[in-house]
């Protein structure tokens, strides 16, 4: 399989998915949290949160940060994913926190507070796990 079809293949199965779970950094320990989440066609992961949060202080510190998406064990899929995020501002910020919504419609009521910020997080390594196959992609 090509990295091109193997990117394809998380893509999709990402498109599916609408929580993850979200690592960081802060003091030294990591922390988790189960938060929504868009996609770009890139692989490029979206989300929102506000400045008040832990992790929006861990980024601000640290952008490393890694995910686990997908947990049903009956489909026996799940994609880990490690990345660097970066926070949103002005247009860029409008445009994504869009896309995120169209995703994840219950969310676009935090997009008016004042607090909320979004970040866009780009990939660095991806694990793909299925029944059928394991694969790794590095960026």
């Amino acid at each position: 399989m090509t990295d091109t079809e193997k990117k394809l293949l998380i893509l999709a199965f990402i498109k599916t998915q609408t929580l993850t779970v979200l690592s960081t950094v802060g003091d030294g320990k990591p922390e988790s949290a189960v938060i929504a989440f868009g996609e770009t066609e890139n692989l490029e992961l979206i989300f929102g949160t506000s400045n008040t949060a832990r992790k929006y202080k861990n980024l601000q510190n640290d952008p490393h940060v890694a995910f686990a998406i997908g947990w049903d064990p009956d489909a026996y899929m799940t994609v880990q994913y490690e990345g660097t995020a970066r926070e949103l501002a002005g247009d860029e910020a409008k445009k994504y926190s869009a896309a995120f919504a169209v995703k994840n419609p219950r969310v676009a009521k935090y997009a008016s507070l004042p607090d909320e910020r979004y970040f866009l997080v780009t990939p660095t390594w991806i694990r793909y796990t299925s029944k059928k196959e394991t694969f790794e992609i590095s960026f």
